[in-house]
């Protein structure tokens, strides 16, 4: 059931092709996702129309909030994981953050990625987005067993305790441990994520305007955000080392 070393060395493009996938589907359901749940709630309002096209805005507004969401929960991880860790293709077990999102979830990461399946989903067809969120819980977790696995080896009883103590995937509402007192890089963080608030400007620009071929482009140049990002955080990291 646990991921292979090199699904997770190649995770950042498994995910992407399962969001590839996900609009790829549009060839075979031809419904938005987000017209669906219009015609759902309001089976006589016309998405082509004015009032539809209002309707149509709110629920990609709301799209837009999912995406930053898990955009500002992963900056938020990746503060106290560090970006050379959370994008490095290899797998780090020499330390266990219990700090700041990681005292509500041990993976706080793969629970943003749900949210923002969830949020680009609804840009996609109504197969599209099922298999966008099926295929992020179902890698993810894949993801999260095989760390688990690492852990618990190189971390011994320590991480058995956090284990015990530590929701696996959904957050606590409160707080399972008391905070270490390491403090968080959020310079490092929010410029690590960059891809993922390039993705939250594309979806409030496509709930604005209602056009994917305007919002594209900052879909596209996320990519290229995260590339150039990623290098300058390891080449900082690499003169500090």
């Amino acid at each position: 059931m646990r991921a292979t070393r090199f699904e997770f060395k190649y995770r950042f493009w498994i995910f992407g092709l399962i969001f590839f996938a996900g609009f790829f589907l549009y060839s075979v359901d031809h419904a938005n996702a987000g017209e669906a749940i219009l015609h759902s709630l309001a089976p006589s309002i016309d998405p082509n129309s004015a009032a539809g096209n209002n309707w149509m805005r709110l629920i990609f507004g709301i799209a837009s909030l999912l995406i930053a969401g898990a955009s500002l929960y992963r900056t938020w991880a990746t503060a106290y994981l560090r970006t050379e860790v959370v994008h490095d293709v290899r797998q780090h077990s020499e330390r266990v953050v219990a700090d700041g999102p990681y005292r509500y979830t041990r993976n706080p990461l793969y629970f943003a990625n749900i949210f923002l399946a969830l949020g680009v989903g609804l840009m996609a067809s109504r197969l599209g987005l099922a298999f966008m969120v099926v295929g992020m819980v179902f890698f993810g977790y894949r993801l999260i067993l095989r760390e688990e696995a690492t852990l618990v080896v190189s971390q011994g009883e320590s991480y058995a305790r956090y284990l015990a103590a530590v929701p696996r995937l959904l957050p606590s509402l409160r707080p399972r441990l008391q905070p270490s007192g390491a403090p968080p890089r959020w310079g490092q963080a929010f410029l690590g994520e960059s891809m993922f608030w390039m993705f939250t400007l594309g979806s409030v620009l496509f709930a604005i305007t209602l056009n994917m071929k305007m919002a594209a482009p900052l879909f596209a140049l996320s990519y290229l955000v995260y590339f150039a990002s990623i290098a300058l955080v390891k080449r900082r990291a690499m003169r500090r080392a």
